[in-house]
């Protein structure tokens, strides 16, 4: 028998759109508004968990109509289940929502925030506080003309960002003048190239020596080359000696073992909207006991997302790369309270769960 204290009794989620200040060109696509969806969990005794799903259909290939969908689906399997079993409920969500990963990590966030209420601990507390600290995170700039390129990193650098996550894997040579004109533009940073799948090896290799010859630090190649193509990732480590990280490549723990057996990456990049909450704590674990780098990122995120994945990085220790700021990237931010900025660091909380609460919309959607 479970305490019938902590169990599920409402399901609430809501679309929200939050227009991003410049749009967020990647090699796949481009988007202009984050189309997310928001949840907010009630247990019986009162407490209540926020979570978010953020699709990105050229990624993932979820939608938020999709989202919408998978969620009246499974916000009924979770109700009457407590959420002190959220691994369990994490590993049914799997089982019964296999391709819907956004919708199943808003609904698995919004009960472990609900469980932390109830419990009293901040959400990094449940994994174990192993590294509870203000953390560094990158900056992305997405793909744009050279001029508006160096005008949005001269912007970040002077709100004291070094490292910028540069988009990149549509045309090598442009690629390679763009941060070339970073690089002149601002002293003492470095480089993560994030191909997002757009490179060929070949245009890999070329990209790597390009920035090499005019002195860039380059911390980080990110998932160059399409997502099955291991060879390639492989062959673009030890041809250029700069780290690669897989991020489209590990969509699963299967994934993860197929990369670390075939040398495939240094970094696996934990996405939780790629596989849901639980899945990316297994994921994280063989990482660190298989020897490879751990780093985090998320799609178009607010800070109810990013505050689950910043928790995991506070909680489970190992993170060597942040790439936690797409909240930085949106016009406004639609929640109150959890971890702040404080120009390039998140800086942690000690109030329980997330601390964070958003207003639900009018048009809400609520299964009990």
């Amino acid at each position: 028998m479970h305490d019938i204290s902590n169990t599920i009794c409402k399901v609430e989620f809501w679309p929200v759109d939050i227009p991003i200040t410049d749009p967020f060109v990647v090699a796949t696509g481009a988007r202009t508004i984050a189309e997310n969806v928001f949840l907010r969990v009630t247990l019986s005794n009162g407490s209540q968990g926020y979570g978010e799903a953020a699709p990105f259909p050229e990624i993932g290939g979820e939608t938020r109509e999709s989202c919408l969908r998978a969620l009246h689906q499974i916000g009924k399997i979770v109700l009457g289940r407590s959420a002190a079993s959220h691994k369990e409920v994490g590993r049914l969500l799997s089982e019964e929502a296999l391709t819907y990963p956004a919708a199943r990590c808003g609904l698995e966030t919004a009960i472990i925030d609900a469980y932390c209420h109830m419990a009293n601990i901040p959400m990094w507390q449940l994994w174990g506080g192993a590294d509870v600290r203000a953390r560094e995170t990158d900056i992305t700039i997405p793909i744009t003309d050279l001029d508006k390129t160096v005008a949005l990193a001269r912007g970040w650098y002077v709100r004291g960002f070094r490292l910028f996550k540069m988009k990149v894997g549509k045309d090598v040579e442009s690629d390679i003048r763009r941060l070339e004109a970073v690089h002149c533009a601002l002293p003492g940073i470095s480089f993560i190239g994030d191909g997002n799948q757009g490179f060929s090896r070949q245009d890999c290799l070329t990209f790597a020596q390009g920035v090499k010859r005019f002195g860039g630090t380059m911390v980080l190649l990110e998932q160059p080359v399409v997502r099955d193509d291991l060879d390639s990732m492989a062959a673009i480590r030890r041809e250029t000696g700069i780290p690669v990280a897989a991020d489209e490549s590990v969509r699963s723990l299967a994934d993860s073992r197929e990369v670390a057996a075939r040398g495939a990456a240094d970094y696996i990049n934990i996405k939780i909207m790629k596989t849901g909450v639980a899945e990316a704590i297994e994921i994280a674990s063989f990482t660190k006991a298989s020897g490879l780098k751990l780093m985090i990122g998320g799609m178009l995120e607010t800070r109810i997302a990013m505050g689950c994945s910043f928790s995991l990085v506070l909680g489970l220790g190992g993170f060597d790369v942040l790439d936690l700021d797409t909240p930085l990237l949106l016009t406004g931010d639609p929640v109150t309270g959890g971890y702040s900025y404080e120009s390039s660091h998140l800086q942690p909380w000690s109030e329980s769960g997330l601390d964070m609460t958003a207003a639900p919309s009018p048009n809400v959607t609520t299964i009990e």
